[in-house]
C-alpha cells in the first residue's frame, strides 16, 4: 500500500546577521530567514509531507517542543518523523521538492548536496530526490525577494517482510 503526503513551509528573510540553511545545507552566515529554529524551509516543508503521509500532524505540534529544549537542527525534524514512519512499517519511495524564491540562485552543486543530504536522512538514493527552483517570475511575495517558500510531495510504501 502506498501512501502519499504534501508538505508546504515559507519564511520571510530575516533582519540582521542569520545563516541562511536549505536542505540542510548551510549556504550562507547571512540572508537567513525568521523562525525559532534553524528556519530550513525545504527541510520543514518535507517533514510536513511525511507526517501528512502517515496521517500525523504539522511540524510546529511536535518540532516546536524540541526547539524549546534547544533542538535548533531542522535535519532532527526529519530524523524524528522518519523514525515514525519505519515504526509504521514504510519506507520512503521517493521525494519531490519546489521552492519558490527569487534569491539565492542556488548552484547545482549546491542543489546535489542538499539531496545528499536529504537522501541520507531517508535512507534511499539521490536519485529518489528531486528539487526544483523558480523565480515564480516575481507574481508572489516569494518570487519579489521576501521570502522563501518550499512544497514537498513524498510517496511511501509499506515494507512487506518475506
Amino acid at each position: 500500500m502506498g501512501r502519499v503526503g504534501i508538505g508546504q513551509d515559507s519564511h520571510r528573510f530575516a533582519k540582521g546577521k542569520r545563516s541562511l540553511i536549505l536542505g540542510g545545507v548551510k549556504l550562507s552566515d547571512s540572508g537567513g530567514l525568521t523562525g525559532n529554529s534553524d528556519a530550513d524551509v525545504i527541510l520543514h516543508s518535507l517533514s510536513n509531507a511525511l507526517s501528512s503521509a502517515i496521517g500525523g500532524d504539522s511540524l510546529s505540534t511536535w518540532f516546536d517542543e524540541m526547539v524549546e529544549k534547544g533542538v535548533k537542527d531542522s535535519q532532527k525534524s526529519v530524523e524524528y518523523i522518519f523514525q515514525k514512519i519505519k515504526g509504521e512499517k514504510y519506507r520512503v519511495e521517493n521525494v519531490s521538492i519546489a521552492v519558490e524564491a527569487k534569491k539565492p540562485y542556488i548552484e547545482l552543486t549546491v542543489a546535489a548536496k542538499m539531496k545528499e543530504t536529504i537522501a541520507s536522512l531517508l535512507e534511499i538514493n539521490t536519485k529518489q530526490v528531486g528539487i526544483t527552483f523558480t523565480s515564480g517570475e516575481g507574481l508572489t511575495p516569494f518570487g519579489r525577494g521576501l521570502g522563501i517558500q518550499s512544497i514537498s510531495t513524498v510517496l511511501l510504501s509499506k515494507n512487506i517482510s518475506k
